[in-house]
């Protein structure tokens, strides 16, 4: 890859990183701790250590993270370890900012919705490019690796008991308002780091894999790979058709595949991430 195009990547990265944590400590300081709702993991944690001891929320922001940062840095690598670090600091810097500005609502439920989707948007470009704001997913990554558990289900145990904690210094009405604004922003980061139009992975299964092929690229425009395989009971070889295409496209592929061979085998998987080929997401009309 050119030096040069390299570079613009770095300061794309580095520009998404520091906007994330601009929106998320706008969320944080604005919506979420004026009314005393938390969110999740280390942030969590230094809202209640911040408000329990009166200094400043960068502080514990910067501190408790230092440990799970250098984790990262051994067992995950320099590149997400940087940019982990770029993204605590500025939102440290941030949350100081923005911490005089009063919250924009006293309701709770509305600090911790629209708290919630911000907190969000923020998080999702933070970890899109390369990034994280919170150590606990660091803890979570590695324990996947050593147990069966996956990393939501770690994160989700972590934050349970922090969510907990929270009921017992603000109260377990701003504990379960807390947890509506960590769904919420965990959906939303779902949404920011897929895309509203995000992509599906389908396999077919067909007798008549020929003129599938055909109609998904005629109708469609999407590119299929066929792939040989056979049969486990028959013993019969098959094609079986790989294909790419966006969320909005599924129900037009599932009539098309049912107009030719309603008998035919299909699945269709979430893909995070497509890169090379053809594909190219597009608006159906």
């Amino acid at each position: 890859m050119p030096k040069k195009h390299t570079m613009l990547h770095q300061i794309k990265r580095y520009l998404i990183l520091f906007i994330g944590s601009i929106i998320y400590a706008a969320g944080l300081e604005i919506f979420l701790v004026p009314n005393h709702v938390i969110d999740g993991g280390v942030v969590g944690l230094a809202i209640m250590a911040s408000h329990l001891t009166g200094l400043p929320l960068a502080i514990f922001l910067i501190a408790i993270n230092i440990p799970f940062v250098y984790l990262g840095y051994k067992q995950i690598g320099k590149t997400f370890t940087i940019s982990t670090i770029f993204a605590i600091l500025s939102l440290s810097y941030w949350s100081g900012v923005f911490l005089p500005i009063p919250g924009l609502t006293n309701d709770l439920f509305l600090a911790s919705v629209f708290g919630g989707i911000i907190l969000g948007i923020g998080v999702g470009l933070i970890v899109r490019y390369g990034g994280s704001l919170d150590g606990t997913e660091i803890v979570a990554i590695l324990m996947d690796k050593r147990s069966s558990f996956s990393v939501g289900e770690v994160i989700l145990v972590i934050n349970l008991f922090i969510l907990s904690a929270a009921g017992l210094v603000f109260g377990w009405d701003r504990a379960m308002y807390s947890l509506v604004a960590y769904f919420i922003a965990s959906k939303v980061i779902d949404i920011t780091i897929q895309g509203l139009d995000e992509s599906k992975a389908v396999i077919i299964v067909s007798d008549q894999s020929a003129e599938i092929a055909d109609a998904l690229m005629a109708r469609l425009g999407r590119g299929v790979t066929v792939l040989r395989g056979q049969g486990g009971y028959s013993g019969n070889e098959k094609n079986i058709l790989y294909a790419v295409v966006t969320r909005l496209e599924i129900a037009k592929l599932k009539a098309l595949i049912t107009d030719i061979d309603e008998t035919a085998f299909v699945t269709i998987n979430d893909v995070h991430d497509v890169l090379g080929g053809s594909f190219k997401k597009k608006a159906i009309h």
